[in-house]
């Protein structure tokens, strides 16, 4: 496998000289991709390079050691970093998902469980913002339907990342959210249970790449555009005005409506972005079908049919269904520390496109 860094090489520096030119940057969005994938083969390069230096300090230790036993003595030691090198370069040599590198736009919608259902996925909410509050990302509720008992119904929210070149050190908001995409059950006592017995309901996940305008070509020929009252609790511009939007895309069905905000043009350009992450997830689907088997993965993590998870109050227990986490720190999983879970995801699946490599 790696015999691919050395064309990775000379992809690197005709890229640094592209990059080096002035027309390069008068277009915005060829820079962009020219400087992302520059930084990504920068990450591959720096550990092939690393596993390099390792190897040739152990051949050299070893040689040295003939006649001094203290040379010897460091080529276990350099092996083992050659080793841990090369592991890190045949998770990078990969090939990693371009979304990966997007912010995300992820749905929450009440299921079975009616009111307990609502407050369950208020409960999500809350613990996919607190968690981008500690990775520095930003959170943005583009539209939202609550419940009588302040829970959702439906909730939708951009998550944009933080500073720096997204990457393996850095993942950007899909690269990890993505697989917080299926149905998330919960067991526990409901507010609306009078005899304190536990029931188990459920909320559904949807996690899509946000589009730039460049990536999704949205006609305004092919847009049904309906404007209607709000609805739902409270707000002063609740039941007042025709400010909601329901955009329908004609060549796929696809609906979109937004009643978040108070100004019509508004609650259309946060429908419109929430339209063009749906139809470029849809355009990826359909590619990763066409890919087949080493994309699977990928195509399930936008599966919202699939259950993946389970809370459970009780026993403070929280349990993926696809990798076998478990743990007991329920509490604390919902105030926001997620990564542990979502590590085990990352690697299942990246277990799963090394394997489809090697076969």
């Amino acid at each position: 496998m790696f015999e691919a860094v050395e064309g990775l090489l000379a992809e690197h520096a005709e890229l640094e000289q592209k990059l080096g030119l002035p027309e390069t940057h008068a277009d915005a969005r060829l820079a962009r991709t020219l400087n992302r994938r520059y930084a990504e083969l920068g990450h591959i390069i720096g550990a092939w390079r690393e596993w390099q230096r390792y190897g040739d300090d152990a051949a050299a230790a070893r040689e040295l050691g003939a006649d001094d036993p203290a040379f010897a003595d460091e080529v276990a030691g350099l092996l083992e970093h050659q080793e841990a090198a090369a592991e890190r370069l045949q998770r990078l040599l990969v090939p990693r998902d371009p979304t990966d590198d997007k912010d995300a736009i992820l749905e929450v919608k009440s299921g079975e469980g009616g009111e307990e259902s609502a407050l369950f996925a208020g409960d999500l909410l809350r613990m996919y913002t607190r968690f981008a509050e500690r990775r520095g990302w930003k959170t943005e509720v583009l539209d939202a339907t609550e419940s009588d008992l302040g829970g959702y119904k439906s909730v939708t929210v951009a998550v944009k990342g933080g500073s720096g070149q997204p990457g393996p050190d850095n993942p950007a908001p899909f690269g990890l959210l993505k697989f917080e995409a299926g149905v998330h059950r919960v067991q526990r006592v409901p507010v609306t249970e009078s005899q304190g017995r536990i029931h188990t309901s459920a909320a559904g996940v949807l996690v899509l790449p946000e589009a730039e305008q460049v990536d999704v070509e949205v006609n305004d020929s092919d847009l049904r555009i309906d404007v209607f009252r709000s609805s739902g609790p409270g707000g002063q511009s609740v039941n007042t005005t025709d400010s909601a939007v329901r955009i329908t895309h004609l060549p796929t069905g696809i609906v979109v409506s937004c009643q978040n905000e108070k100004s019509q043009l508004q609650n259309k350009e946060q429908a419109l972005r929430i339209l063009r992450a749906r139809l470029l997830a849809a355009a990826q689907e359909e590619a990763d079908a066409a890919a087949g088997a080493a994309r699977r993965s990928q195509v399930r993590t936008v599966d919202r049919s699939e259950r993946i998870r389970t809370y459970n109050y009780p026993e403070n227990r929280i349990s993926d269904h696809r990798t076998g986490y478990k743990a007991y720190n329920l509490d604390q999983v919902l105030d926001g520390d997620l990564q542990p879970v979502l590590d085990s995801c990352v690697e299942a699946d990246l277990a799963e496109r090394l394997a489809a490599l090697e076969g």
